[in-house]
């Protein structure tokens, strides 16, 4: 069976439920859950590791899954990185890990079967405060974090990493409606990765 009938035949339920946003949502569990019955029927075997990456003062996780068949042979690789929080309510240490580790393994598994979830939010809190009609304000100033956002993403210790903290960076500013600054951090995306470009043709 190849890759692409797994991607075509898999059914993700969404099995959780945001209870501010009212919707369902997946999570890495699900995911994996509707994996097993097709990799025991065609001998597929799937293996998940965890790895810590640092840029600038901030750790990621970073979830590397490889897809073999029977005989051992790796029929598919992705990575998926997700962003450690200084702090979160109510978790300690050990458990914010846990759970970048668990959105880090959901967004390489997303690549590789091509599930997306782009309409999906990972936490509760964006939802309820605009559900409640609050009028956040940024803990950072825009300035500071888009230069912060830009020294991170000159010290990508690689293009999978690169995307992701571009990715991040242009979905936080779209929510703070700074249109120009979304354009600026993507076209440092696609400077930064023509850095990386000439560095593998050197």
């Amino acid at each position: 069976m190849s890759l692409q009938k797994i991607q075509s035949a898999l059914k993700a339920p969404k099995g959780q439920w945001n209870k501010f946003g009212k919707y369902s949502y997946r999570n890495c569990e699900d995911i994996l859950e509707a994996l097993k019955p097709l990799l025991a029927e065609h001998e597929y075997s799937l293996v998940i590791t965890d790895d810590i990456a640092l840029v600038g003062d901030r750790h990621y996780l970073k979830a590397d899954v490889v897809l073999a068949d029977k005989a051992g042979k790796v029929v598919a690789t992705n990575s998926g990185f997700a962003r450690e929080p200084f702090q979160k309510k109510g978790m300690d240490e050990s458990q914010i890990t846990g759970t970048a580790s668990s959105y880090a393994r959901k967004y390489a598994l997303n690549g590789m079967f091509l599930i997306d979830d782009t309409k999906d939010a990972d936490t509760d809190e964006h939802t309820k405060a605009v559900n409640e009609g609050k009028q956040r304000e940024p803990r950072v100033p825009h300035k500071e974090q888009f230069d912060l956002n830009i020294e991170a993403m000159a010290k990508s210790q690689n293009i999978e990493m690169l995307r992701l903290l571009t990715t991040e960076a242009a979905k936080y500013f779209h929510g703070w409606n700074q249109p120009k600054l979304v354009e600026q951090i993507k076209a440092k995306g696609v400077e930064f990765s023509k850095r990386f470009e000439s560095e593998k043709a050197a």
